[in-house]
Formats: C-alpha cells, sequence, structure tokens
C-alpha cells in the first residue's frame, strides 16, 4: 500500500513535469538539477519511469473487497 502511494505520486510529479514541457517548454526536474543529464537529474526520470512501470501493475490488481463490505 505505501509503495504504491510512492509510486503514484511519483507518476503524477512526472505527468505534471511531462505537462509543463508541453505547454511551457519548461523541464521542472532538468531544472531542479542543472539540466536534463546530470545524474541527479537521471535518476530522478529513473524513478518516475519505475513508478509508472508499477502503477501499470495496479490496473491488474483485484480491489479490495473486505473494505467496501465493512463500510
Amino acid at each position: 500500500m505505501l509503495m504504491d502511494r510512492i509510486a503514484l505520486i511519483l507518476a503524477i510529479i512526472g505527468g505534471l513535469n511531462w505537462g509543463s514541457v508541453g505547454i511551457f517548454r519548461y523541464d521542472f526536474i532538468a531544472g531542479l538539477f542543472n539540466g536534463a543529464a546530470t545524474t541527479a537529474a537521471r535518476v530522478a526520470y529513473t524513478l518516475v519511469g519505475l513508478a509508472a512501470v508499477w502503477c501499470i501493475s495496479m490496473l491488474f490488481r483485484e480491489r479490495d473487497i473486505d473494505v467496501v463490505e465493512r463500510a
């Protein structure tokens, strides 16, 4: 559950970053780490990409029925 939240937050950050690239032509991650080719920026991009892959797995999981039944 915690991993799902972390992955979702990172995927949202990545989506917002790509939105800013598309709309404003500004890459916040590259700006934050002084360039897209720096090691820190590459680590950030990699973490966002891995989070997106993790989020794909969330699409194919069964929902927790116990939580719905208790409500």
